[in-house]
C-alpha cells in the first residue's frame, strides 16, 4: 500500500470515524488498483484508471468504486499530496421506480401464517415490524428489547452511525409483545432463531421469501411508498428513513406522480378520450 493511500486510511477510520464496514471497501477498491496495476495510486492519471475500471460493467459498482478513488483524490489534493484534483465522471444510471407492496398485499399474506407455534408469532412480528418502521434490515436485527419504548423506535445501530426515533404502530409492538413472550428466550436481542441466538439477515430473508416473495428491503420500500402516496411530507420521509440526502427519498416522488395519474386515468372523464 502506498504511502498516500496509508495516510488516506487513517484518514477516513480516525478523522472521520467512518464504520469498520465503510474503511473497509474503501481499502478494498483502491488497494486493490495499487495491486492490480503494480503502481501507487497517485501516479495514476485519469485514463489509466478508467481504462482499469472499464471491467466492471455494473454501473452501480463501477460507480462505487470511482467514489472511493474520487475521494482518494480530493484528499491527496487537500493534504497537498497532488496539485491536481483528478475527479472522474460517474456512470449515468437509469432511475427505476422501487418495487412495492401494497398495505392490502402485506396484511393478507400475514393472514397465511400459523402464530400457533412461537416461531408463526416471530415470522409475523417480523413482517409486520419492516411493513410498520421502514427500517433496513441491518437496523431491525440489531435491535435490543429496551430500543422499544411506548410507541417509539429508538434505532441506535444505523447507518453511517446516525441514530434516529420513529414512531411504531400498535399493531407492531403488540406482535413484538406476544412473540417475545411465547418464545421464552432471555437474551437482549428481539429477534432470534430456534436456537435463542441472534437472527441472521438469510433467515430474515427467508422469511419474507417464504410469505412475500420479496426481500426484507422491498417492505422498506412499501413503507416509504405509503407515506408519500398519502400525503407524507418529503422531509419527513427522509427523516423516518435516515436518508443522509433527500435526493435519495426523492424516487419515491415518482410513485407518487404515477399514483395521481393513475387515479385521473380511472376517474377523470375525459381520460378515455
Amino acid at each position: 500500500m502506498s504511502r498516500e493511500l496509508e495516510a488516506f486510511i487513517e484518514y477516513i477510520s480516525v478523522t472521520r470515524a467512518l464504520s469498520t464496514k465503510s474503511v473497509s471497501a474503501y481499502q478494498s477498491d483502491l488497494t486493490s488498483i495499487e495491486t492490480e496495476l503494480n503502481q501507487a495510486l497517485i501516479t495514476l492519471d485519469s485514463p489509466s484508471l478508467l481504462s482499469y475500471l472499464s471491467v466492471y460493467k455494473n454501473k452501480r459498482t463501477l460507480n462505487r468504486k470511482l467514489s472511493s478513488v474520487n475521494a482518494f483524490f480530493d484528499f491527496c489534493h487537500k493534504q497537498l499530496f497532488s496539485s491536481e484534483v483528478t475527479k472522474l465522471k460517474f456512470a449515468k444510471i437509469p432511475k427505476l421506480l422501487p418495487q412495492f407492496l401494497s398495505y392490502e398485499a402485506v396484511m393478507n399474506a400475514l393472514s397465511f401464517i400459523d402464530t400457533s407455534t412461537w416461531i408463526g408469532k416471530r415470522d409475523y412480528a417480523l413482517i409486520l415490524f419492516l411493513y410498520a418502521s421502514g427500517t433496513r434490515i441491518s437496523e431491525c436485527l440489531d435491535l435490543s428489547r429496551g430500543d422499544i419504548e411506548d410507541e417509539w423506535l429508538h434505532i441506535r445501530h444505523a447507518k453511517g452511525e446516525k441514530e434516529r426515533i420513529v414512531p411504531l404502530a400498535k399493531i407492531a409492538k403488540r406482535a413484538i409483545n406476544e412473540y417475545v413472550n411465547t418464545s421464552g428466550f432471555e437474551n437482549d436481542f428481539i429477534w432470534c432463531n430456534y436456537k435463542g441466538t441472534k437472527l441472521s439477515r438469510i433467515s430474515a430473508y427467508k422469511i419474507t421469501q417464504k410469505y412475500l416473495g420479496v426481500s426484507p428491503h422491498i417492505l422498506r420500500h412499501s413503507y416509504a411508498t405509503a407515506l408519500i402516496t398519502g400525503g407524507a411530507d418529503l422531509r419527513v420521509v427522509q427523516e423516518l428513513l435516515g436518508h443522509a440526502s433527500l435526493l435519495t427519498t426523492q424516487i419515491y416522488t415518482h410513485i407518487q406522480k404515477q399514483d395521481l395519474k393513475d387515479t385521473v386515468d380511472v376517474y377523470h372523464p375525459m381520460s378515455k378520450q
